[in-house]
Order: C-alpha cells, then sequence, then structure tokens
C-alpha cells in the first residue's frame, strides 16, 4: 500500500475570533446533523483516502466518522484551512443525543450497583425474583439486627434505659450500617471480579489490612471512635465483597466435574480452622503483653506474604489481559505460548484494575486515540476490511485498539493481538532491539509515515501469525474469551448508518 503523504496546516488553533468560532461549530454541526437526517441515497462509500462523508467538502468543518457508546452516539468532526488540509488539534467530538433527563441518570446510576451488566441479556429469567425475595430477607435481617445488637448491650450490663446505653447502640449501628454502604458501593467493580479477580483478591486483602490497622487506632484516639471504627468497617468490607466474589471462580478453577459445591465447603471448613487457630495463638501471646504495634506489623507481614503466594499459586484457564499479554509477548519474542502454570505464574498480581495506565488500550474512543485527523486518515485504508482498526499515540506511549459495531468475539481477540504486535514494532523502532512492551517510551515520536509503515508491518504479521497464535494458545490448554479481556464499550460507526 503507497504511502500517505500528509501535511499538517501552519494553524494549529481556531480563529482568533471566540464568537465567530461559536457561531461556525453550531452552524456546522446543523448542517451535518441536517445531512445525516437526509435520505442514504446519496451516500456513497468513500474513497479509501477521502473523508467519509462527502457533503462536507467544501466546508470548514468536515466529518470524520461516527462512534457510538451504549446506544448514545457521537459525530466527530475537524476543520480545514480551506485548502483540503486539516489544523492539527481540531478533531471536536459533538453527541447526537440529546442529554439525558435527572431521572434517567439517577436509572442509571442505580442500575450500575444492583443488576449485572448487560441485564437482561447476562442472566436468565429466575435472576429477578431470586433478588426479590433476597432483598425483603435483608431487609427483616437488618431491622431485627437493631434489636439483637440493642439486647446483646443490655446484657453485659448496660441499663435498659440508660441514655449511655442508647448512644452506644447507635454507634455501633451506624458502625455496621457504614460497612454496608461500602460492601454496596464497591459492587459496582461488576465484571472486574471475573477477569481480574486475582488482582482484586489481592487488592481486598490488602484492604482487609488497612481496615484493621484503623481499628487499631482507636486505642490512640478515642474519641474519634466512632469515624475511625465507621471508616475500618467500610473498608473491611470492601475487602469482605471482594473476597466473596472472587471464592468462587477460585473453586471452579480446582473443581475437574460437578463437585464445586463440595470444593466450596471444603475449603471454607479449613478457612475456618485455621481461623480458629489464629485465635487461639493469639489469645496465648496477648497474655504476655507483647508490643501491639510490633505484633500488628509481624502479623500483618504474614497475612499479605500468604495471600500473595495464595494467588499466585491458583492456575485459571481463562486468559485475561494479564494473561493475555504474558502469553502474546512470549509469542512474538520465541514463537511459543507459555503453559497454563508459566502463564499464571507471569501473570503481574500488583497491577491493580482501576488504574488506566496500560500500554494498549482495547475498545478506546476516537477522541482518546486520535488528536489529528491527518493521522486517522492515514491509518484508516489498512483497516477498511476489518472490523476493528490500531494506531499508536507517541505522546502517550500507548497502542489504541478502535472497534468497529460490527466487531464479533474473535474480531475483538485480534484487535487485542494486534495492539501488541504494533507495541512490539514501536518499541523496536528507535533502538532497533525489543524494549519491555510495559514501558513503551513517550518520548519517540513517529511522524505519520514511519507510523504508516510500522502498521503495514504489523498487518502483514498478523495476517500470518494470528491463527498459529490462536491454535498454539488452544495446545495450551488456554480458553480465550473477548469478555475476559475488558473491551472498552465505545464502537466506530460509519456515516451512513446514522441514517438507517
Amino acid at each position: 500500500m503507497p504511502s500517505v503523504k500528509l501535511k499538517h496546516s501552519s494553524s494549529d488553533t481556531l480563529s482568533s475570533s471566540s464568537a465567530d468560532s461559536v457561531r461556525l461549530l453550531s452552524r456546522e454541526t446543523l448542517r451535518i446533523s441536517a445531512s445525516l437526517a437526509s435520505p442514504p441515497d446519496d451516500l456513497l462509500p468513500p474513497p479509501p483516502q477521502s473523508l467519509p462523508d462527502s457533503h462536507f467538502l467544501q466546508s470548514t468543518l468536515k466529518l470524520i466518522c461516527c462512534e457510538e457508546i451504549d446506544g448514545r452516539r457521537w459525530k466527530y468532526v475537524a476543520e480545514s484551512d480551506g485548502s483540503g488540509r486539516f489544523k492539527r488539534n481540531s478533531v471536536r467530538a459533538i453527541s447526537l443525543e440529546s442529554p439525558q433527563t435527572p431521572f434517567d441518570e439517577v436509572g442509571s446510576f442505580l442500575r450500575s450497583y444492583v443488576v449485572p451488566e448487560g441485564f437482561p441479556a447476562s442472566v436468565n429469567e429466575s435472576y429477578v425474583p431470586y433478588m426479590t425475595f433476597r432483598a425483603l430477607k435483608h431487609f427483616f435481617g437488618g431491622a431485627m439486627g437493631v434489636f439483637t445488637t440493642q439486647t446483646l448491650l443490655n446484657s453485659v450490663g448496660a441499663s435498659r434505659n440508660s441514655s449511655a446505653s442508647a448512644a452506644v447502640a447507635i454507634n455501633w449501628i451506624l458502625k455496621d450500617g457504614a460497612g454496608r454502604v461500602g460492601k454496596m458501593l464497591f459492587a459496582r467493580q461488576g465484571k472486574k471480579f471475573d477477569y481480574d479477580l486475582k488482582q482484586l483478591r489481592f487488592a481486598g486483602d490488602l484492604l482487609m489490612e488497612l481496615g484493621a490497622g484503623v481499628e487499631l487506632a482507636t486505642a490512640a484516639v478515642p474519641h474519634l471512635f466512632l469515624p475511625l471504627a465507621c471508616a475500618a468497617n467500610v473498608v473491611k468490607n470492601v475487602a469482605a465483597v471482594t473476597s466473596t466474589s472472587t471464592r468462587t471462580p477460585i473453586y471452579k478453577a480446582f473443581a475437574k466435574g460437578e463437585n464445586i459445591g463440595d470444593v466450596t465447603a471444603k475449603g471454607e471448613c479449613v478457612g475456618n480452622i485455621a481461623d480458629l487457630m489464629g485465635t487461639g495463638f493469639s489469645i496465648l501471646i496477648s497474655k504476655r503483653n507483647p508490643s501491639l504495634v510490633t505484633t500488628f506489623g509481624l502479623l500483618s507481614c504474614g497475612y499479605l506474604l500468604s495471600s500473595y503466594q495464595e494467588v499466585r499459586s491458583v492456575v485459571l484457564h481463562t486468559l485475561n489481559r494479564a494473561r493475555f499479554t504474558v502469553a502474546v509477548e512470549s509469542f512474538l519474542k520465541t514463537g511459543r505460548v507459555p503453559s497454563l502454570q508459566e502463564g499464571n505464574i507471569q501473570e503481574k498480581i500488583f497491577t491493580f484494575p482501576w488504574v488506566e495506565d496500560r500500554p494498549v488500550m482495547l475498545g478506546a474512543r476516537f477522541k482518546d486515540a486520535f488528536q489529528d485527523p491527518t493521522t486517522y486518515l492515514a491509518v484508516k485504508p489498512f483497516f477498511d476490511k476489518e472490523r476493528y482498526m490500531v494506531t499508536y499515540s507517541p505522546t502517550k506511549g500507548k497502542v489504541y485498539a478502535l472497534l468497529k459495531n460490527q466487531a464479533n468475539s474473535d474480531d475483538i481477540l485480534k484487535a487485542a493481538f494486534h495492539a501488541h504486535v504494533l507495541l512490539h514494532f514501536m518499541n523496536q523502532s528507535k533502538v532497533g532491539t525489543l524494549k519491555s512492551v510495559e514501558q513503551p517510551d513517550p518520548d519517540f515520536a513517529p511522524v505519520v509515515h514511519e507510523l504508516e509503515s510500522r502498521i503495514a508491518e504489523s498487518c502483514e504479521m498478523v495476517s500470518t501469525s494470528y491463527g498459529v497464535f490462536k491454535s498454539r494458545a488452544a495446545e495450551q490448554g488456554c480458553r480465550m474469551s473477548e469478555s475476559l479481556l475488558n473491551p472498552g464499550r465505545a464502537r466506530l460507526c460509519n456515516a451512513h448508518e446514522e441514517v438507517e
């Protein structure tokens, strides 16, 4: 494919008059919206190097592409200097949807906490009645807990008519209530419990020790008991949610038949026995009045070291982002896919799922991947026959894989593989040797034609090696699923699809 020679305009900003710029943007937005609403007879597929919509070739603002996220659509326009060239950093996103009402926003917010992602398609029909009665059960249990707590406090010597007793009971209930709120808020992590369960499990254990440390701090500042106890309970309940949510997938990895219930029961029994033994040990050493700080530090180190080795020892057959990266890196370096045991051992445990600083962004938004329309127009022809496209941002040192709205499961896996291959070539381009995929060089800024060259090389390699990678991964017993790679929900769509 011939290299596309593209030059940037010398003007890097919009018109110096802000008022004129606002009026211009509004006028062109109305024009683009009207054209998108017209019959599609005259919207023919554009040639590879032209704009997606030829209606705007004489306009200052030209339509680049459209994007959809969860049914909501955006269009991206860029400013032309009048000679067919685009101004740098002139890409703008314009929503095609009316703003959500406050009622819709509240509904979306609540749904993100109380139903799984993809509901109702992601669960069967028995989910709703089960959760309805489960909610009622916990309602009555929570109400009953208030009376049982007050009764327990009274039974240890507090007078039923004492205001101090009531204050203590209220403080205790507030502490437990704060913990439940924390548990509810962290449940929004959703699918992360499925595809990053090792990282979340270890993060939960870190939070558990943090909560224990905050509880110990109440001895130094007893007048801050309530806020510290509430904070500690929030943190420990978040850790409890993490432990509970990741327990079943881990036990499922151990079961070889329909015995997951038995495996779970025996695993919980082992945990309870060890917990009782630890309680007895602490009672024995507490009689010697050891240093509280020293004892807590030693026990915490033992707890966290055991937790780290615990999650590392689990061998999962699925490939999430971390294990997929390990497999692709090994394949690019040696031509082989590591075994399940090797891949799980090499998986990074200290990478927390909520941290977005990753070298490969799968399912990224257009505005994150492209700042200049010229780069998009140069890269686009390489992926006209694919249901995805990849690009590299030299300023961020990241590879972005954008998915088209026709992309299926295999297309997403192929996009992820292609993104790692492109990052491999971009890391090689500066010194001619392979650099670590986790440490891209942001200072290396390739020009457009060099990016085209690297993308062309990556396309050739992917066309010949993607099938080989899949077969070798299957030989090692790896199960690949696009959902475990946690792709973003943004999808590119063509301009003519907006009018269908």
